[in-house]
């Protein structure tokens, strides 16, 4: 009845047509004009399943819809500084503290976990089972000069990745560019993919691995080290930066995923009985 009214005051309506509004109208009228953000997250978060399993959730219990724009964390943290998002959802801390330390987000809080695996193909020619650590493994494939798929999109997994090459003392832009280490630029499905279609190697994070069903001959080789940990962070995109920014609604989002309700949704995000994340939120924050 008060979408009804306001359409009549705005001159949208008529009196006489006021009384034969149809209710399925007034609905889908009042749908569209339900309160919603813009969440800007990771390739991950969307490819896994999460976000198809916890979203439809969150807008039953507070009727905030959510618009995601799955693209790398790098991607990411720019849709926050240019403010066309009001939430950002990540995973890289080193770049989400240096977003909020330049004060183009707040409130950062934890939210989650997964890992990262290193897939190939089972006849694993660079030896990588051997290997006790990731580092060693991408010592191993450099050696062979093995082909390795890199995301080369400044995701949380590419600087992951990067990371992780540079304590193994490989420089493998400069050394296989071109070569045995292919750069696509692109999410990790199609990473996964491309991997899958080549033979290769490359780094992906479990949850991603878990949804994904054109494997072909690709296994995992290599997982369990401490260095492959992957923590997931959300935080508001500073409304005092950006004023469009609906610090409400995205407060309510955040403060969801980190209550009890929101943690055990996501641990209840599986796949064949695993968990494609684990809730990590700090009670009281």
């Amino acid at each position: 009845m008060f979408t009804r009214l306001r359409l009549h005051a705005a001159g949208l309506i008529s009196a006489a047509a006021l009384a034969l509004f149809p209710l399925a109208a007034q609905a889908q009228v009042e749908k569209e004009a339900a309160p919603g953000i813009v969440v800007a997250s990771t390739t991950s978060t969307e490819q896994s399943g999460l976000f198809g399993h916890i979203l439809p959730l969150f807008t039953k219990d507070t009727g905030i819809a959510v618009k995601v724009v799955a693209v790398g964390t790098g991607q990411a943290l720019d849709i926050g500084r240019r403010g066309d998002a009001d939430v950002v959802f990540v995973h890289d801390r080193a770049a989400e503290d240096r977003f909020v330390a330049e004060a183009w987000g707040v409130d950062r809080r934890d939210v989650m976990y997964n890992d990262f695996v290193l897939v190939g193909p089972k006849s694993d020619p660079a030896d990588v089972a051997q290997a006790k650590t990731l580092a060693d493994a991408l010592r191993r494939i450099a050696a062979k000069q093995a082909l390795f798929i890199s995301r080369g999109d400044k995701s949380g997994t590419h600087a992951a990745e990067l990371r992780v090459w540079k304590q193994a003392g490989v420089d493998p832009v400069a050394e296989g560019r071109g070569k045995w280490y292919r750069e696509i630029g692109a999410g990790m499905g199609q990473a996964l993919n491309t991997a899958a279609a080549l033979g290769a190697y490359t780094l992906s994070d479990r949850g991603t691995w878990l949804a994904f069903k054109n494997r072909g001959d690709l296994t995992i080789v290599l997982q369990g080290d401490p260095s492959l940990f992957n923590p997931y962070g959300v935080m508001l995109v500073n409304p005092a930066k950006h004023p469009q920014v609906k610090a409400a609604q995205g407060r309510a989002f955040i403060d969801w995923l980190t209550s009890p309700v929101g943690q055990q949704a996501i641990a209840g995000a599986k796949i064949n009985g695993e968990p494609l994340f684990f809730p990590s939120a700090k009670p009281g924050l």
